[in-house]
C-alpha cells in the first residue's frame, strides 16, 4: 500500500457555500464531479493515478457535516499552514487549533471549523 488514504469526501449542506470557502483559502479552482446521487467538487491533483483525491460533497444527507464526530483529515496546506488559516474567518470557518509544531521532523498543524461546520485540519512540512 502506497498511501493510507486514497480518496475522501468533505460533507456539505450548501455546496456553492463550502465551494467558495475551499476555493479561496486555498486559492484553487474545485473541479465539478456530479453523479445521479452526489454532488461533488473535487480538489485538483497533479495525478490521478498516484495522487490522493477528494471532494466536497452534497449527498442529500448520507454525508453529514460534524464539528466534533467522525475522522479527521488533514489537508495539505503547503508551504505554510499559517497562510491557509489566516483566510479562514474571511471565508465564513473558525480556527480551532492555531498554528503548532507536531515536531522538527513531522512539521506544524493547525485545524479549523469549515463553511459548512466541519473539523478539518491541516498540515505543512518542516521548514527547511
Amino acid at each position: 500500500m502506497d498511501n493510507a488514504i486514497s480518496w475522501f469526501e468533505i460533507p456539505t449542506t450548501d455546496l456553492d457555500r463550502a465551494t467558495a470557502f475551499y476555493e479561496f483559502i486555498f486559492g484553487i479552482r474545485l473541479i465539478p464531479m456530479d453523479t445521479p446521487n452526489l454532488k461533488m467538487r473535487m480538489f485538483p491533483i497533479d495525478n490521478m493515478t498516484t495522487g490522493i483525491g477528494g471532494a466536497l460533497v452534497h449527498s442529500g444527507g448520507f454525508h453529514k457535516p460534524s464539528a466534533t464526530d467522525g475522522p479527521l483529515i488533514y489537508l495539505n496546506a503547503n508551504p505554510d499552514v499559517q497562510i491557509v488559516l489566516d483566510r479562514i474567518p474571511a471565508a465564513g470557518g473558525r480556527v480551532i487549533v492555531p498554528k503548532t509544531q507536531i515536531s522538527p521532523e513531522y512539521g506544524f498543524m493547525g485545524a479549523f471549523i469549515d463553511s459548512e461546520g466541519n473539523r478539518i485540519a491541516l498540515h505543512s512540512a518542516p521548514v527547511a
